[in-house]
């Protein structure tokens, strides 16, 4: 695709770098400008545009496309007001695609939750198995950095990609479907169209659906026609993955599903039953996911990217049999905590920390239908952390897994988890063995 007139990258983050690399190295002569709501903008050859300028600017053509950065809503009026003008909006996901999507086989995965473990577990039983795969999206590298430099190419997509993708996969999955980025899509059922849009297309590309998609009615909708779907494992290959998991750093039954659905994925692509086995084997925790610290007597789970109720369930159903304390809450997305505090309890949860702003929610919940368990409401992380320790013995594991993002206290999850193994070392002690 060759650009005609001047382009405007919309973010500057790791893809609108990615995209500027691209465009030097196609078009090194193509004048390009940046604009950001927030943060820095310092991207190299490009002129600033600052964001309450750009709809003169879309009246007047003073670009004729928009690269739009994942984060950033394609709901905003700033991009009705470009279509009006005949200026197209498009992505580092779609420039891949016009570029690269007839030169590989492509996999493109989405769900609420599990698309990063999902992923990787593709992409690793593939290499182990043999063939030249390549990880890209919201883990491994932008779509652009990877081009075509793999003969298969694992993508990870959130909703925000999925909404206006533009070519068609030769495999997609959905791992499951819960409300999510009500901020950005406007909407729970926009926020479900969208991310339903990467399999509920004309084409005949086949469709893996995880354990928390089958069943649910918009899926089976979306995918319109069973036929496509991938055929289910057969008994001995749902054995052996099973045992694999059993052995391996994939907790709980939601890593089973992902793991079960990843290997339906890798078959289907030409993977290998021994490859899966080696892929499970070397499959390591993403950072912040369920990741585990030992300080003095007690264990310190950081799930700083569970950012759904869903996702906090599923931590909590990995330590079964242990006393727990629960660090929750977080920035403001309609979320619905009323399930969660029923299953608190159930789950060993014997003291809640709740955090700002939607903690509150939870905090009112689960008095009202657990009052058995101690509810703490701080004001942050830090006091969270430190009224913890003083309650110390009524618990053996502290997760923090917010089932909210951090955007009010912190710049990102990863922010948010790496001060809460600080805090848990300061206060609770050494690392133990």
């Amino acid at each position: 695709m060759l650009f005609e007139e001047p382009v405007l990258l919309y973010g500057a983050g790791r893809e609108a770098r990615s995209t500027r690399a691209f465009l030097k190295a196609e078009q090194p002569d193509l004048k390009v400008f940046v604009t950001v709501d927030s943060g820095p903008h310092d991207i190299e050859d490009t002129a600033f545009m600052a964001p309450e300028d750009i709809k003169d600017a879309a009246r007047i053509h003073r670009f004729g496309h928009i690269i739009k950065s994942p984060g950033v809503s394609r709901y905003k009026i700033v991009f009705d007001i470009a279509r009006d003008r005949g200026i197209p909006v498009t992505s580092n996901l779609n420039l891949w695609g016009h570029a690269f999507s007839d030169k590989c086989t492509s996999i493109a995965i989405t769900g609420t939750k599990g698309k990063s473990t999902t992923a990787t577990l593709v992409h690793l039983m593939l290499t182990r198995s043999g063939i030249d795969a390549g990880l890209a999206g919201n883990v491994g590298v932008p779509p652009l950095d990877i081009a075509d430099k793999h003969a298969v190419v694992v993508f990870e997509l959130s909703s925000y990609q999925t909404a206006d993708m533009n070519f068609l996969p030769n495999i997609a999955a959905i791992t499951n479907l819960y409300p999510e980025h009500v901020d950005w899509h406007g909407s729970v059922e926009r926020y479900y169209h969208d991310k339903l849009r990467l399999i509920d297309r004309d084409g005949g590309f086949p469709v893996a659906l995880g354990a928390g998609a089958k069943g649910n009615a918009l899926v089976a909708q979306a995918t319109r026609d069973h036929r496509r779907l991938l055929r289910d494992l057969t008994p001995q290959e749902l054995q052996v993955v099973e045992s694999a998991v059993s052995r391996s750093r994939l907790k709980g039954a939601h890593n089973l599903d992902n793991a079960i659905l990843a290997a339906q994925i890798a078959l289907a692509a030409g993977g290998t039953l021994d490859g899966i086995v080696d892929g499970i084997k070397a499959f390591k925790p993403l950072p912040h996911r369920l990741e585990e610290h030992r300080f003095g007597d007690k264990l310190f789970v950081d799930d700083s990217i569970a950012t759904t109720p869903e996702a906090t369930k599923a931590a909590l159903s990995s330590y079964p049999g242990q006393r727990l304390a629960l660090i929750a809450g977080g920035h403001e997305r309609e979320q619905d905590y009323t399930e969660l505090a029923g299953l608190l309890a159930g789950h060993g949860v014997t003291t809640l920390a709740c955090l700002p702003v939607t903690g509150a929610r939870l905090a009112e919940a689960t008095k009202s239908v657990a009052p058995g368990i101690t509810v703490l409401t701080p004001p942050d992380l830090d006091a969270a952390m430190q009224a913890l320790h003083a309650q110390r013995d009524a618990f053996d594991v502290v997760i923090l897994s917010p089932g909210a993002p951090s955007y009010n206290q912190f710049k990102n999850f990863e922010e948010r988890g790496q001060r809460f193994v600080e805090l848990a070392r300061t206060l609770f002690g050494p690392a133990s063995p």
